[in-house]
């Protein structure tokens, strides 16, 4: 995110006044994600009276632990219910990073048990971040083919297994 930080804020500067109405929403897949958590956060402290930020949302996949309980807490503080993250079936990713390291997940976690992806297969877990009965449940195994395909898309076409 610092490496991007100074153009996207200079940016979003120049638009925000342009386009008063949008919404701003962060996107990303794996670290993608964890960026995407810290982008909002960010942006949202550095314009904190901005209408464009006030519906900020954040939409991670397969995204890994990004730090520790408080700054889980400072996330959902910020964003509320507005951070969605999902996780596919056995991903490992997101608990790679165990919690025993000081870790914690933000926000509620959309757990897609199984394919295909549809409401039917789509738990909605706990808003500690760490529901024990979602993806939590499932000893990590790194990345899996479960992390190249989230809602029935492939993310990436370069995985050795």
């Amino acid at each position: 995110w610092d490496s991007v930080a100074t153009q996207i804020t200079a940016t979003l500067t120049a638009q925000r006044m342009v386009h008063s109405g949008y919404r701003l929403v962060t996107v990303g897949h794996s670290m993608g994600g964890a960026l995407a958590t810290l982008a909002a956060v960010s942006l949202l402290q550095l314009f904190p009276a901005s209408p464009m930020l006030d519906q900020t949302r954040t939409y991670s996949y397969g995204a890994p632990r990004v730090g520790n309980e408080a700054f889980a807490h400072h996330v959902n503080t910020q964003l509320g219910h507005r951070a969605f993250r999902v996780v596919h079936a056995d991903d490992g990713v997101p608990t790679m990073i165990p919690v025993s390291l000081g870790y914690h997940h933000h926000g509620i976690e959309y757990w897609q048990q199984r394919d295909p992806p549809s409401h039917l297969n789509t738990v909605q877990c706990s808003a500690s971040g760490e529901d024990v009965f979602c993806s939590a449940s499932i000893p990590s195994k790194g990345i899996t083919l479960a992390h190249a395909t989230y809602l029935g898309i492939s993310i990436g076409t370069s995985f050795c297994f």
